[in-house]
C-alpha cells in the first residue's frame, strides 16, 4: 500500500466514523419512538376491551 492509499483509507474510516456519529442519535429516536407507539396502542386496546366488559356486567 503507498502513502496516498493509506490516507485515502484513513480519511474513509473518519468520514464513516462521523456518519455513524450523526445517525446514531436518529436511530435512537426512531426506536424509541416506536417503542412508545407500540405501548400506546396497547393502553388503547386494553382499555377498549375494559369498557367492553363493563357494558356487559
Amino acid at each position: 500500500m503507498t502513502t496516498a492509499q493509506t490516507e485515502g483509507l484513513i480519511g474513509m474510516l473518519i468520514v464513516l466514523g462521523i456518519l455513524v456519529l450523526l445517525v446514531t442519535p436518529a436511530v435512537i429516536g426512531i426506536v424509541r419512538d416506536r417503542r412508545m407507539d407500540r405501548q400506546i396502542k396497547a393502553a388503547q386496546q386494553h382499555r377498549g376491551t375494559s369498557r367492553r366488559l363493563a357494558r356487559t356486567v
